[in-house]
């Protein structure tokens, strides 16, 4: 029993020495191939009830939440993600007519040296409450500048995702970085049929999965594709980039081929919806890279703070 007990201490603080660690400094990693992602069992429930509430208000679409997802969560902390879920404090107010951009604006953006923060925005939020950021805060040798960041979904180096591609940020919001499984398996995604509503970018589109109409004013249904796809031959060589061939380690070893699936480069497509019969703009996940939209058709706002939220950009 006593060998248990040190073993169990030991483990503790090795989380809590780890937690404080990644608060101080960024981790240091040197892998250049991807991998197999490893994720654990969603066998928890959150710390509290999932509360969410969304509603349109003139041209303001206002979402209050704590971010507790319906489904069941991983353990956390854990190896990969030293940080525990608490409740959160968002209030968005997103817009309710978005105007759509002649050029897209990326959630990844290039980091100068010296800049501090995270170069990932958050893309959105789901109906549950969660946050959609599938950017993360690795870098090859920890440089932020270094324009080399680590995918979530790459299996390159263990970020302690749960089964619904899910983990917790320093400030206890869990988020999505890829398909949230356990929202898809409550909402009842079914190949064949029309995706439902799964959330808001923070343009204030609206976002679905994987299935919708083949285009406006059709009512076949299609699964949507992603136009991205790795680059080929071999990544610049150390010190100035990791080296390896392109496998989707990191972000930056996709690129935009137009044409190439159903979609844009943000992952979405003017077309008609349930929600919206006389057609929208509107984004999907999809099975393959990018998963979660990694650029906005529209404005977003910034979903990027530590309980909270922000409202829309004015009107120019």
């Amino acid at each position: 029993m006593e060998v248990i007990m040190t073993r169990i201490l030991v483990v503790i603080l090795w989380i809590a020495v780890t937690a404080e660690a990644q608060r101080r400094t960024p981790r240091i990693h040197t892998a250049n191939q991807a991998g197999a992602l490893r994720t654990i069992r969603a066998t928890e429930k959150g710390p509290t009830a999932s509360e969410v509430e969304m509603q349109q208000q003139g041209d303001e679409r206002i979402i209050k939440a704590n971010g507790i997802p319906e489904h069941e969560v991983g353990a956390f902390p854990n190896r990969g993600n030293p940080h525990r879920i608490q409740p959160q404090t968002y209030r968005f107010e997103l817009e309710a007519e978005p105007r759509p951009n002649k050029t897209s604006q990326p959630l990844h953006k290039k980091q100068e040296r010296g800049q501090r923060g995270a170069p990932n925005l958050p893309f959105g939020i789901a109906i549950n409450g969660v946050l959609f950021d599938p950017g993360t805060a690795e870098f090859w040798q920890g440089d932020r500048t270094s324009g080399w960041n680590y995918c979530a979904l790459g299996g390159a180096i263990g970020l302690g995702l749960d089964e619904h591609h899910a983990h917790v940020q320093p400030t206890g919001a869990y988020h999505y970085h890829g398909l949230p499984t356990g929202l898809l398996d409550h909402l009842d995604l079914t190949p064949g049929e029309h995706s439902p509503l799964i959330g808001w970018a923070a343009d204030g589109y609206p976002v679905y999965a994987r299935y919708g109409y083949e285009k406006k004013g059709s009512k076949k249904i299609i699964e949507h594709t992603s136009s991205y796809r790795l680059k080929k031959g071999e990544r610049p060589r150390p010190p100035a980039a990791p080296g390896g061939d392109y496998d989707g380690a990191f972000v930056q070893d996709y690129e935009y081929k137009a044409g190439l699936g159903t979609l844009d480069e943000c992952n979405g497509r003017f077309i008609h919806t349930p929600e919206f019969p006389d057609g929208t703009y509107a984004y999907f996940l999809t099975e393959a890279w990018p998963v979660i939209p990694r650029a906005f058709r529209a404005d977003p706002i910034s979903m990027r703070s530590a309980r909270g939220g922000e409202g829309r950009p004015p009107r120019p």
